[in-house]
């Protein structure tokens, strides 16, 4: 027999938990279906983001930064160490724990919210009347029938065509965290976030890491200042790059990895690893979902059609985060959620697309958000840069991090802000000022009028928008 909903939700990652959340504040009768599973065999909510994302990959870039600063930084202090070491398996154990708190809250929210979770993977059957009826595949089969259905089923990493992921030589993210020693060589395949994270971690605990990038240049999608700043950083920490790398064979048929590709000259090269991290992107995830029973659009890339609001080309159907046009971030995919479950009470959810924060975790962080210097002149648009550095700003002396800077870009014009973009200690939470800023259309003279504390980090921030105007107190 069928269990009726007004909302069901496939997926219980940050899109789909957020969304069946919102969803039961705003009195509707919610479902949520979600199949990961923790090593028992019981449900772990969070999607990718919490079990092998986001969240694990924050754990890990935090315990080897205390491995590091213990090992590199400490004597500055005045603090000794002798016989320093890591021991692997309590970093992955403490990574387990904090993924465990994280589903764990995920349930209680559910809990809290009356919102009705099944474990296991959702499906569409059929379009009934008033609605669609979902299956659910897991210990206990389910049907279940809401006349709103929202997809929210997440991405899957990309694979080198010729090297299937196997987890124990060629790695995923997933297969990336569960590494049990340090690799002596650890190969890299994209300097993307999940490259250049992953990347870090591990060269940290004493691996030798080599990336290899297909793109000439270092981070396009950043501003060309931030990249260059952040590449020479990465390479003083001893992660070594190359660029405009064809792959052309990955060989895991003997002990270790060995990557065949072409440099940037042209000439053939060989590097032997003991892990290979292939992050290439990833690509929606409709696996099982059984489109077809009800005719949801998908494009040719895999993804669910979705208008500005979400909407696929189906009534009551919705569609949000990974498996939908757009970034691939968290917050994305929560914003969406939201914003549906608004739009389905009748109101007016809002996504703005243009002020979405991006952050890489790395040392430095770097972080940004709105257009780079390059966009805004390939788009012809007048603008006024300021920049700020780190080493002259007194709490980052203090905390003996002063790699990096803060760049604001502001129309030349009306001076508002069209972007914000930092390299440097704590840049993931730096960034959020210059998001409600622009949010609100605020100019740089906005920022550099207002009170920052002394000293702090953000004092950068002001700085950098009083260089707008080349007017910096302290540079």
């Amino acid at each position: 027999m069928s269990k009726q909903f007004d909302v069901v939700v496939i997926g219980g990652g940050p899109g789909g938990y957020i969304a069946a959340i919102r969803a039961a504040q705003l009195g509707f009768q919610v479902a949520c279906i979600d199949e990961w599973k923790n090593d028992k065999g019981g449900p772990a909510p969070g999607g990718t983001c919490t079990n092998v994302g986001c969240i694990p990959s924050k754990a890990l870039l935090q315990s080897s930064e205390h491995f590091e600063q213990a090992a590199h930084h400490f004597g500055d202090h005045g603090i000794t160490l002798d016989n320093l070491k890591m021991d692997v398996a309590k970093m992955v154990g403490r990574k387990n724990t904090v993924v465990k708190q994280n589903n764990d809250g995920i349930l209680y929210l559910f809990k809290k919210n009356k919102v009705s979770f099944f474990h296991g993977r959702g499906s569409f059957a059929k379009a009934v009347e008033g609605g669609y009826e979902v299956n659910v595949a897991g210990a206990a089969s389910e049907t279940l029938v809401a006349k709103n259905v929202i997809v929210a089923t997440g991405s899957n990493a990309r694979a080198l065509p010729g090297a299937a992921f196997d987890e124990e030589k060629i790695l995923s993210n997933d297969g990336a965290l569960r590494i049990g020693a340090v690799p002596a060589r650890l190969g890299v395949i994209g300097s993307g976030v999940i490259g250049l994270e992953m990347g870090s971690v591990w060269r940290r605990l004493g691996a030798e890491v080599t990336i290899l990038e297909a793109m000439p240049s270092f981070l396009a999608a950043a501003d060309e200042g931030v990249a260059k700043e952040a590449l020479k950083a990465f390479q003083k920490q001893g992660l070594k790059f190359e660029f405009s790398a064809k792959i052309s064979k990955v060989d895991a048929s003997g002990e270790g990895v060995v990557i065949s590709y072409a440099n940037a000259k042209g000439e053939e090269q060989t590097l032997a690893v003991d892990k290979l991290i292939v992050s290439i992107g990833r690509v929606a995830n409709t696996i099982g979902l059984n489109p077809e029973a009800v005719g949801l659009k998908l494009d040719d890339r895999g993804a669910i059609v979705v208008d500005d609001e979400c909407k696929t080309n189906l009534p009551g159907v919705w569609a949000v985060g990974d498996v939908v046009r757009g970034p691939m971030l968290a917050h994305k995919a929560e914003e969406e959620g939201v914003a549906v479950a608004e739009r389905i009470a009748g109101q007016h959810g809002h996504v703005n697309f243009a002020t979405i924060p991006w952050v890489i975790y790395t040392s430095p962080e770097i972080a940004w958000v709105g257009r780079t210097e390059q966009q805004l002149k390939a788009d012809g648009v007048a603008y006024k840069a300021g920049q700020f550095p780190f080493m002259a700003n007194g709490r980052a002396r203090a905390l003996g991090d002063t790699t990096g800077f803060v760049k604001f870009l502001a129309d030349a014009k009306t001076d508002e802000i069209l972007g914000v973009h930092i390299v440097g200690p704590f840049a993931s939470e730096l960034i959020s000022e210059a998001v409600v800023a622009m949010e609100f259309k605020a100019s740089a003279e906005d920022i550099a009028r207002i009170c920052h504390a002394h000293p702090s980090l953000s004092e950068a921030t002001k700085e950098a928008a009083l260089a707008v105007d080349k007017r910096t107190l302290n540079f």
